[in-house]
């Protein structure tokens, strides 16, 4: 088939995968939506971030030998039932047992997805890209992933406001020192954060080449992300009074959800001919904006696909909804389509050039 030209091919990808996602949405109650559905699928967000990000979709060899959209295909099953693995192991574990998922054992999974992003984007896989075997080096940091995302639950997280409600579960509540909303808010937020600085390719950093090495990077880029995170967590929570659960839809997760458009399928095409740091700026403020509107558009869709849902406390049900629709469906379908499947069958995509983590990654 021809093969459209971005920034064509990048709107024809973001229509089809997002009606895709509402249609999906559609076929599912709101309880079987808000847990089951929702659960499961980030379950699979790490290991697609694994294949996708880390492997570049290289590995394992025999779906990388395949051609399109068979690899996809194969690289689709393999990411859905590591994510089977995982969402069975955390029922037992983290879920004390107990289904179907609820409040905690959710934001447990959501965990795992910000600290994988963490540890392929921000680390490239450091100290793990130094295995020679990409396939074992690929589970090695997955592995670390979750080990890394329970610990960080464990810690961080506190469930004492569902007392008094059916969702408690005092086997589920690890007794953290945040409450989980905040907790959930926070983390995610570190994640637009990164977002925000590939926008920038780094830059000011990039003007430093010591810096571009890991680990020194990873340090870096962590402590820079958390500290522009927390500035976003505070003026939002703090100085324009949102709840978390209102502020992580309406601030980190649109910017996310942009991003991913603006760099994933278009392919970071938009605004390619400008430098930085003007180019960052201009596609972060674009990245805000389509994120902000997407995401007002499927609020807007809620009551029509799933029916009519409070929003705000106690339940923040309309929230929850939002949340579940962007970062647990579109999004991994957003990154199915533009890592599996290069886009197909809408064009293909062009090879992209190495961030500039990923080139510090391979040299250190």
């Amino acid at each position: 088939m021809p093969t459209l030209k971005q920034p064509v091919r990048g709107v024809a990808a973001a229509l089809f995968i997002m009606v895709v996602a509402l249609v999906f949405i559609s076929l599912f109650d709101w309880p079987t939506f808000a847990g089951w559905v929702s659960y499961y699928l980030m379950c699979a967000i790490p290991a697609s971030l694994v294949i996708g990000v880390f492997w570049h979709a290289e590995q394992p060899a025999f779906a990388a030998a395949r051609r399109q959209p068979l690899r996809g295909l194969i690289h689709l099953v393999l990411a859905l039932l590591a994510g089977l693995v995982v969402a069975l192991l955390y029922v037992v574990t983290v879920g004390a047992g107990e289904t179907p998922p609820t409040p905690p054992l959710v934001q447990a999974i959501i965990v795992s997805v910000v600290v994988c992003f963490w540890l392929t984007v921000i680390w490239q896989g450091w100290p793990f890209a130094r295995i020679r075997n990409k396939l074992i080096a690929g589970v090695a940091l997955l592995v670390a992933c979750y080990a890394i995302a329970v610990a960080v639950f464990l810690v961080c997280f506190d469930f004492a406001f569902l007392e008094g409600s059916p969702l408690y579960i005092p086997e589920q509540d690890p007794g953290g020192l945040f409450d989980g909303w905040s907790a959930v808010a926070f983390l995610v937020s570190t994640v637009a954060a990164m977002f925000l600085m590939v926008h920038f390719d780094l830059w000011p950093l990039s003007r430093f080449p010591k810096l571009m090495r890991q680990p020194v990077l990873g340090a870096v880029w962590t402590v820079a992300a958390f500290a522009i995170a927390a500035v976003a967590y505070l003026l939002g929570t703090g100085a324009f009074g949102q709840d978390a659960p209102v502020y992580l839809v309406t601030v980190p997760i649109p910017f996310i959800f942009g991003s991913i458009l603006m760099l994933n399928t278009f392919e970071g095409s938009l605004f390619a001919k400008f430098k930085q740091p003007l180019k960052g700026v201009i596609a972060a403020v674009a990245a805000a904006v389509i994120g902000t509107v997407l995401a007002l558009v499927y609020r807007l869709l809620a009551p029509v696909l799933t029916g009519d849902l409070p929003s705000g406390a106690p339940t923040f049900d309309l929230e929850v909804w939002i949340a579940s629709a962007l970062l647990a469906v579109t999004f991994p379908l957003l990154a199915f389509h533009a890592d599996f499947f290069q886009l197909w069958p809408v064009g293909e995509r062009a090879q992209a050039e190495p961030a500039p983590a990923e080139t510090a990654a391979e040299e250190s």
